[in-house]
């Protein structure tokens, strides 16, 4: 008797179906979603402890696990985060932590965008081998920067304070914008900027006018990942900020030095933290999304 696998598939019926195929079809259907959001829970599993261990007391946290918050809704109270809030040494930090994200983000976006403009539309000489430099600077460790430019900024007068650490974040976050825009501002239809042209616009007109509207997705995503990288960087702030007013991330770490085992304050502290770029992130989620899309679609 034949084996039914040797039996070829009737000449009506569909061609069997390749491994690919059967895999699509499984990430197609409900199965690979379960296990998708089963993935995220998990992925969320040490925030959620974070933010329940927050509202905890710290001989709560001491004695038992985060989850006990679930059954037990009394150990909950607001006590750490007024302690937080009062303190004027955290809030202190948060003003240093935006006095230096903010500016740093900004002027690594229109530096960037400035320069990617010009790499990509015009032409002057060395323009290839200009652009393969900033391409090779993004190769660059942070840690090998960080003696040379401690030494210039101390002979400049601005170590230990926040103008050095935003000159430190805009200069090594601008290789990464200028390849990343101008790989997008490459991918305008030129005949688009040579009708602009025509029409009477300048360089300036046409960079304001016509590319920055069409790189708005790209430019929202270089803003929050430089937002991001800024916001929770510990090891720069650390090194060029000033001591007497660092930035949230170095004032949690001076916190858990100088305690140790004060989780009560260092929960809330690290959950404000994160809080304030998740809320940016998932305010321009449409627009980081497209930018990152923006080069698979084209």
């Amino acid at each position: 008797m034949p084996n039914p696998a040797d039996v070829p598939a009737p000449a009506g019926g569909p061609p069997p179906r390749s491994l690919v195929s059967r895999l699509a079809s499984l990430a197609a259907g409900g199965g690979v979603r379960v296990i998708l959001v089963v993935l995220a829970v998990v992925w969320l599993l040490p925030t959620a402890g974070l933010f329940a261990s927050s509202f905890r007391d710290s001989r709560d946290i001491a004695s038992t696990g985060w989850w006990e918050v679930l059954t037990d809704f009394d150990q909950l109270t607001w006590q750490n985060y007024d302690a937080l809030i009062n303190n004027d040494n955290f809030t202190s930090s948060i003003w240093t932590s935006v006095a230096i994200t903010v500016p740093s983000t900004i002027a690594v976006v229109v530096l960037g965008a400035l320069a990617a403009y010009a790499f990509a539309w015009l032409d002057f000489p060395g323009r290839d081998w200009c652009f393969l430099l900033v391409v090779a600077l993004l190769v660059v460790p942070v840690q090998v920067a960080l003696i040379p430019v401690a030494r210039l900024f101390n002979s400049l007068g601005i170590f230990e304070t926040t103008l050095g650490v935003v000159i430190f974040h805009t200069a090594f976050g601008l290789p990464f914008a200028v390849f990343l825009l101008r790989n997008f501002f490459a991918e305008i239809p030129r005949e688009l900027l040579e009708a602009a042209r025509l029409d009477g616009a300048g360089e300036l007109r046409l960079f304001t006018r016509v590319v920055l509207p069409l790189g708005g997705p790209a430019i929202a995503a270089l803003a929050i990942f430089q937002f991001m990288w800024v916001w929770n960087d510990m090891l720069v702030a650390l090194i060029f900020s000033d001591s007497g007013s660092p930035p949230m991330t170095v004032a949690l770490q001076q916190e858990m030095r100088q305690f140790g085992s004060n989780f009560d304050v260092l929960a809330p502290g690290a959950f404000l933290t994160m809080l304030i770029p998740l809320a940016i992130f998932f305010a321009f989620q449409r627009q980081f999304v497209s930018g990152v899309m923006a080069g698979a679609v084209k």
